[in-house]
């Protein structure tokens, strides 16, 4: 197998860590649409994962009137290495998240919308039961919306699994994340295998709801572990993938190995394609719901 690195011709002194390169620079300037979206958000007590996150791409989806809500609290009971979320004990859930979240989703007139959540392995059901109640919540309130969920492991509980499904998403994401030799380091209370096999299990619960997953380069991985993670996401079911770079969002995460080049994605989406994707978003700037509408809508469309 060809080289990505070589195919590509990067530039070292460009790829290495350290300032942004060019490619990874950005406006962050605030217009009306995020000003609105950032009010909506603190004005019903709701969370996004573009704030608790860091997302780069939160100035460009908020000033486009889009967010993806972040439901459960904003503290995490796990402390995987590449994420800026708080970890500790968190509160009780919010019963009125759900109508709250739906609230949100109609005054901002979304067609699509994702809905993500930190992980609480302190809950019977991991919360499966808020990402039930959150999809039901939207559909009562806009019925035309079709609602992503982008759901931890549950700790493989398929009750839990299953709890999500029946509620009718359009899309079930779970995030591999990395590849499989860094996934100890990277997400320790978390596990590769696991992981595939809830999207595996996803599939055979509901068949017809579409599944997806995500990978962050740039955190030492090789190209042939990269090929094997999309290979096993593919034998999982998974039929859409987003590939993105791994930014480090504070100093207590994992330093950033390297700064992937973009002509490295676009081979990436190449070979993604080729394994049998039905959707690849592959750029230094992807991230799991950085426009997830468009990728659904162009599934949907190839479909029928």
């Amino acid at each position: 197998m060809a080289s990505v690195r070589d195919a590509t011709r990067p530039d070292p002194a460009a790829a290495r860590p350290g300032r942004l390169p060019s490619w990874l620079r950005q406006s962050r300037v605030a217009g009306p649409g995020y000003d609105r979206v950032a009010s909506l958000v603190n004005g019903l007590g709701l969370h996004t994962v573009c704030d608790e996150a860091r997302c780069p791409n939160r100035h460009q989806c908020w000033n486009d009137g889009v967010a993806t809500f972040l439901i459960l609290g904003d503290t995490c009971t796990r402390a995987c290495r590449f994420c800026a979320t708080a970890t500790g004990r968190p509160l009780a859930p919010d019963r009125g998240e759900p109508g709250r979240v739906a609230e949100a989703v109609d005054s901002l007139g979304l067609s699509h919308v994702v809905i993500t959540s930190v992980t609480r392995d302190d809950l019977p059901d991991g919360g499966a039961g808020y990402f039930a109640a959150c999809i039901r919540a939207i559909r009562a309130r806009r019925p035309g919306t079709s609602v992503e969920v982008l759901t931890p492991d549950f700790g493989g509980d398929d009750r839990a699994l299953a709890a999500v499904l029946e509620a009718g998403p359009a899309v079930f994401a779970h995030n591999l994340e990395c590849v499989r030799r860094l996934s100890p380091l990277v997400r320790p209370q978390a596990d590769y295998e696991r992981s595939l096999g809830v999207l595996s299990r996803a599939g055979g619960l509901a068949p017809a709801i579409l599944r997806k997953s995500g990978l962050m380069l740039g955190l030492g991985e090789r190209d042939d572990e990269v090929e094997e993670a999309l290979r096993d996401l593919r034998a999982a079911g998974v039929e859409l993938v987003t590939l993105g770079q791994y930014l480090r969002p504070s100093d207590s995460c994992l330093p950033v190995d390297r700064f992937v080049r973009p002509e490295e994605f676009t081979a990436w989406r190449e070979r993604a394609l080729a394994v049998g994707f039905r959707h690849v978003a592959s750029s230094p700037f992807t991230r799991s719901s950085h426009r997830a509408a468009e990728a659904y809508r162009s599934v949907k469309r190839r479909s029928g």
